[in-house]
């Protein structure tokens, strides 16, 4: 393999790809990256068996072939060279040496025959949605995610699509997102598939808030998304996620509505003197009055209060700060609308007007 590519094009290639390596694998080429140059560009491939990220870069393919190469140094000396210079791949035996300008440097390599490659899917269901749109449904749910639950099947979105649109549900068993994004999807039937954390994060990475269409491929084990020149394929969770419609509390009677802006600065002044480790903060909700108090195991304290559009009884709920941090930073809307009932039940929040969204917290206690 002999190639020459870039920087500028290769940088950003590189940068999509090695993210999905991890730093400590159980098998040496799971370190590497694939590179295949032919037809007048380099194909670069990562994975870590459970999610493959493939991306195309332009070149001037003067040898057709493939390796593996060490993926963090190689990005790494990307990275570091001059904006605009012209890299060189040249690969012979177990080494691969990379020139750009007055620099050589020499990569270890291993069998491209030995890295492992995802199988080929043939999707039973396949549609398409703007990059900024599949984006917005990520950024309203992935934040509830669990990450190391013994619970496998939290630890990934589940994502519901039909033909009246899709639907996103996170819960890490404390707390619930649900988005809804209503739209024709032009498919039939309705399919239910749970995709893992670090897939949606990664893809969530690649998209921007623009009309760049993304298309969406779902088989019986495996999941792509088609993202211009990058392909992300990932296997599916395997297990059966909990019936959230039951978590989600209904016939609640008493609404608060309060500024989302002035909630979240207020949220984070309190948590500074919040028990590091519980993060617990005591909501009264008073008519016309929010008062914030956290205490921490040095007696210090933090009060705010704040205006509320409120006229029920007062009540005093715990929560944990970082479960209303994450969810007032994915309403859009100006004010943010709290149902509850007592200290001891769980309340809604969503945006105000926003019946596409509803966030489900629990309450602690303190």
């Amino acid at each position: 393999m002999d190639v020459k590519v870039n920087r500028e094009e290769m940088l950003p290639v590189l940068n999509r790809v090695v993210s999905v390596v991890e730093r400590r694998q159980t098998l040496p080429i799971l370190g590497n990256i694939l590179l295949r140059a032919d037809n007048d560009s380099l194909t670069v491939i990562g994975t870590d068996m459970e999610i493959e990220i493939r991306a195309i870069c332009p070149a001037q393919v003067i040898e057709t072939g493939e390796a593996t190469v060490p993926a963090r140094k190689l990005g790494d000396i990307c990275r570091s060279l001059a904006e605009g210079c012209e890299m060189r791949l040249k690969v012979g035996g177990e080494r691969c040496v990379l020139t750009a300008g007055r620099g050589r440097y020499v990569l270890g390599t291993l069998p491209a025959q030995d890295f492992p490659a995802m199988e080929s899917i043939s999707p039973d269901l396949a549609f398409t949605l703007e990059g900024g749109v599949l984006k917005r449904i990520f950024e309203k749910t992935a934040f509830a995610m669990a990450q190391q639950d013994v619970r496998y099947y939290l630890n990934g979105l589940l994502l519901e699509v039909d033909g009246s649109g899709v639907k996103a549900v996170a819960t890490d068993g404390h707390r619930l997102a649900c988005y809804v994004h209503p739209c024709s999807l032009g498919v039939t039937g309705a399919r239910s598939v749970i995709i893992p954390f670090k897939t949606v994060n990664e893809v969530r990475r690649q998209l921007t808030s623009g009309t760049m269409p993304v298309q969406i491929e779902i088989a019986e084990r495996l999941i792509r998304f088609i993202v211009g020149e990058t392909v992300s394929s990932s296997k599916l969770v395997d297990g059966r996620y909990p019936e959230y419609g039951r978590v989600i509390p209904a016939g609640l009677t008493k609404i608060a509505i309060a500024n989302r802006d002035s909630l979240r600065k207020a949220l984070a002044r309190t948590a500074i003197l919040s028990n590091e480790k519980y993060r617990g903060l005591r909501v009264t909700f008073e008519p016309g009055v929010l008062r914030l108090v956290a205490h921490n195991p040095e007696q210090e304290e933090a009060v705010e209060e704040m205006e509320l559009d409120y006229t029920g009884e007062p009540t005093i709920v715990g929560f944990n700060v970082a479960y209303l941090s994450d969810l007032l930073g994915a309403v859009d809307s100006n004010e943010v609308e709290v149902h509850f009932d007592d200290g001891n039940s769980s309340s809604l929040w969503r945006g105000v007007a926003a019946a596409g969204e509803t966030y489900v917290v629990m309450p602690m206690r303190l």
